[in-house]
């Protein structure tokens, strides 16, 4: 098979640029590993920045009918009180919130848009197990098939999209520096009863951290842990997870028994790295298989759709003439780097100041300058449009 573009991985990096590239005439394959896009405790927060792109695509009202649950702002509960942390209402923005839709909704949705166009393909059940290489360029991808057969697709452009794990990556030799996490996160669900909070928080005490996310008719829940430590939870047995929960979340005391062993509990090991060279000649690297984020300010979903939209930006009208330069690769990955350093220094910091406290256990001091008024539009902005937010400039075929 031949193609223009190749995407390994069908995460929200590589559907949307799918979506972007085949809108504007660019023939290309996306290839997915997995039979379907049903992986639960999937990161599913679509930022103002991310509903800005869809908007520009004419998807907002598809997208807004999906399920979903709207969040205006985010606070910091701790054992003193409770610190505002974002007011996403006062946003200068057409989207003032955080829509929490299931992944597989949003990519079905995207791959879908993408499927209505001829030169536009899917395979599901296609894992990328090596590249082709001619004349020191990547020239395609070899991928195995659910029944164990493998294929080729040559094609001007190999993209990698498939995540922190990815085999594109490892085929292509490149390796990530490390920046370190000190948490692990370990994801479940309890049931929503009418008169619990109504948005998203974070709850902080000496020696424990949680997330509670708002999804309508349950919340989803993330219990920080120290990194590495789950085994160290399953042996004090599932009775310490609950009660750890009823201190915690009172309001959710009587449904802790819901969580009946660590089978219902999904854990995601934190990682926190970057490419320093996101290129080859004929390969782009993008998303997660360029810089895995950390889940602080749960941003990860919306820094891969930036990298899509910029990558479609720059390298798409090349593509158009069958052609994909190093130079324009190289530009993608300028233009992406700085936002991304941004963002994983802030959750760092984050990590530092708050996280590892809070897990070693000791007392949590907000600083002053946390109630400072300036915090307020800084951290709006940040959590909403991010630091440097992209708009579709690729336009469709057959548009004027």
């Amino acid at each position: 098979m031949e193609t223009t573009c190749v995407i390994a991985g069908g995460g929200p990096a590589g559907a949307m640029l799918g979506l972007l590239l085949a809108r504007a005439g660019v023939d290309v394959t996306l290839l997915e590993k997995h039979a379907d896009f049903l992986r639960d405790f999937r990161g599913d927060t679509i930022h103002p920045s991310t509903l800005q792109v869809l908007d520009e695509l004419g998807l907002a009202g598809e997208f807004h009918r999906l399920p979903h649950h709207k969040a205006y702002g985010m606070a910091l509960e701790t054992d003193d009180g409770r610190v505002p942390i974002a007011d996403l209402t006062r946003l200068h923005a057409k989207y003032r919130y955080i829509a929490f839709v299931p992944q597989w909704d949003f990519l079905n949705l995207i791959t879908a848009k993408a499927a209505e166009h001829s030169n536009f393909r899917l395979l599901m059940n296609a894992q990328v197990i090596d590249l082709i290489r001619e004349d020191g360029a990547v020239r395609g991808v070899r991928y195995r098939d659910e029944s164990g057969g493998e294929h080729e697709i040559r094609a001007t452009l190999t993209v990698a999209a498939d995540g922190r794990g990815s085999d594109v990556r490892r085929a292509a030799g490149l390796v990530p520096k490390e920046y370190g996490a000190p948490m692990d996160v370990v994801w479940f669900r309890l049931p929503r009863q009418e008169g619990d909070p109504g948005q998203p928080f974070i709850r902080a005490s000496s020696g424990h951290l949680m997330v509670a996310i708002n999804r309508e008719t349950h919340w989803q829940l993330a219990y920080v842990i120290p990194k590495g430590g789950f085994d160290d939870l399953r042996s004090g047995g599932i009775g310490t997870l609950r009660s750890t929960v009823a201190r915690l979340l009172p309001f959710l005391g009587d449904r802790v028994g819901q969580i009946r062993d660590f089978g219902d509990v999904s854990v995601l090991q934190v990682a926190v790295n970057r490419l320093s060279r996101w290129h080859l000649p004929g390969l782009l690297l993008i998303g997660d298989a360029a810089h895995a984020m950390s889940p602080v300010f749960g941003v990860g979903i919306n820094l891969a759709v930036q990298d899509a939209v910029a990558t479609a930006n720059i390298v798409g009208p090349a593509l158009l003439r069958g052609e994909a330069p190093e130079a324009l690769l190289a530009k993608v990955e300028h233009r992406r780097m700085v936002p991304t350093m941004i963002t994983q220094a802030a959750q760092r910091t984050v990590q530092d100041r708050l996280i590892r406290p809070a897990l070693d256990a000791r007392p949590l001091r907000m600083p002053p300058v946390a109630r400072l008024p300036v915090i307020g539009p800084l951290a709006r902005r940040f959590v909403g449009l991010g630091v440097l937010p992209e708009h579709v400039r690729l336009t469709q075929k057959g548009s004027h």
